[in-house]
């Protein structure tokens, strides 16, 4: 299972991330105890117009990459072979919630899953259910830097 999670990060490494199109990115980003640089793959929930990309942390609010963001949101993302500098924001759920209805209605097998292990409930499609779910999922929006 662990080879199977790691596949992505190996396509990145081997310089075929862009085998993965657009729906997963590569994080780079610092750790907030040593420092040091560190690398995963997250799946993308939503692109903006304006060039941020939403991702969620289907792992909860403890996932390790989550908590570094936290501590230092100055990242670069990569996606295919595209690398932009960014900050990391932390948008609220309601902010999320119309990305979260394009992500179900794109991926709804992938969205059901997320709903079911992060303990979100019944979710019908609704607006009013989809919003609810995005309260128990923590949610990250990548912007661009200015200037870089």
């Amino acid at each position: 299972m662990r080879a199977l999670l790691r596949a992505p990060l190996l396509l990145y490494r081997w310089r075929l991330g862009w085998l993965l199109g657009g729906r997963f990115l590569l994080l780079e980003h610092v750790g907030r105890v040593s420092g040091a640089t560190r690398r995963t793959v997250l799946e993308v929930v939503d692109r903006g117009a304006e060039g941020h990309v939403t991702v969620a942390s289907g792992w909860g609010p403890g996932s390790q990459w989550y908590r570094n963001l936290r501590a230092h949101p100055e990242a670069t993302i990569q996606v295919g072979r595209r690398r932009t500098p960014v900050t990391a924001t932390f948008p609220d759920a309601d902010d999320v919630a119309p990305a979260l209805a394009r992500y179900a209605g794109r991926h709804p097998r992938a969205a059901r899953a997320l709903f079911r292990y992060m303990g979100a409930g019944p979710v019908d499609g609704s607006p009013e259910s989809l919003r609810a779910a995005a309260h128990h999922i923590p949610w990250v929006r990548f912007v661009p830097r200015p200037g870089d």
